[in-house]
């Protein structure tokens, strides 16, 4: 789903049903915020077929979380960059793009489900970004691996985490996709960035942010409150926040 595979861990005995509702919401997700469809109420806004007083409270919702990670980020992120004049066409892009949050925020609110629905110990996985809710049987925390820019069968790190939502954002998978929304201009500095935090929306934004704003953005995440990060420079050198090595086990 969402041109990536999602899965769902859950170590509690929950019925198939809970299951199948995560997944019933994950193309609710889909029907509503995809750039790839013209029927998605976010293509519709952009095009001004549909107010945003008249879209569904989820729209309104994500967009309104989106102005905030803006303002915090100085336009760093900028759900706008694809109407940007300098930046090219492309395929996926919108006028109106909310994928830099929307994917964070759509995992952290099955996470809700679950827990609603009894599971105490689970992961869910969507590409880059993973949200877990206590540990497996017999460990100290789920081990999360964060993928290696350069060498596809390594990881560059493995973290220890309990309830924590970790979200990488990179230019190695797809090219030239995230753009400083201040120029136009493709992110460089950073190859790639992961975000540890309690919430996945903003951990997945931040990451996004860190990257367009390549040089800067490890210092500007590690000002963030209750957020650590690992950032791999364009030149191959490692950067972390100070509370990182917390969570790193190799």
């Amino acid at each position: 789903m969402w041109g990536t595979a999602v899965s769902v861990d859950v170590r509690d005995g929950v019925g198939a049903a809970s299951l199948e509702a995560v997944f019933d919401w994950f193309q609710r997700v889909d029907d509503l915020f995809s750039t790839w469809r013209a029927d998605t109420e976010i293509s519709r806004i952009a095009r001004g077929e549909l107010r945003l007083e008249a879209a569904s409270p989820e729209v309104r919702v994500v967009l309104a979380l989106c102005e905030e990670v803006r303002r915090e980020s100085n336009g760093a992120f900028d759900i706008t960059f694809g109407a940007h004049e300098r930046v090219p066409p492309h395929p996926g892009f919108g006028p109106i793009d909310p994928s830099g949050l929307v994917k964070g925020w759509a995992v952290e609110r099955a996470a809700d489900q679950l827990r609603a629905a009894g599971a105490k110990n689970f992961s869910i996985t969507a590409g880059g970004d993973v949200v877990v809710r206590g540990c497996p049987d017999g460990e100290s925390g789920w081990r999360v691996g964060i993928q290696h820019p350069w060498e596809r069968d390594r990881v560059a790190a493995v973290l220890g985490v309990v309830d924590l939502a970790v979200a990488t954002s990179g230019r190695y998978e797809r090219g030239d996709h995230v753009f400083d929304p201040r120029t136009g201009l493709p992110a460089r500095g950073l190859s790639a960035v992961t975000v540890i935090g309690t919430d996945l929306a903003l951990a997945d934004a931040y990451a996004t942010a860190a990257l367009a704003l390549g040089n800067q953005g490890m210092s500007w995440l590690a000002d963030l409150p209750g957020i650590e990060a690992l950032g791999i420079t364009d030149d191959r050198v490692v950067v972390t926040t100070p509370g990182f090595g917390d969570y790193r086990i190799a």
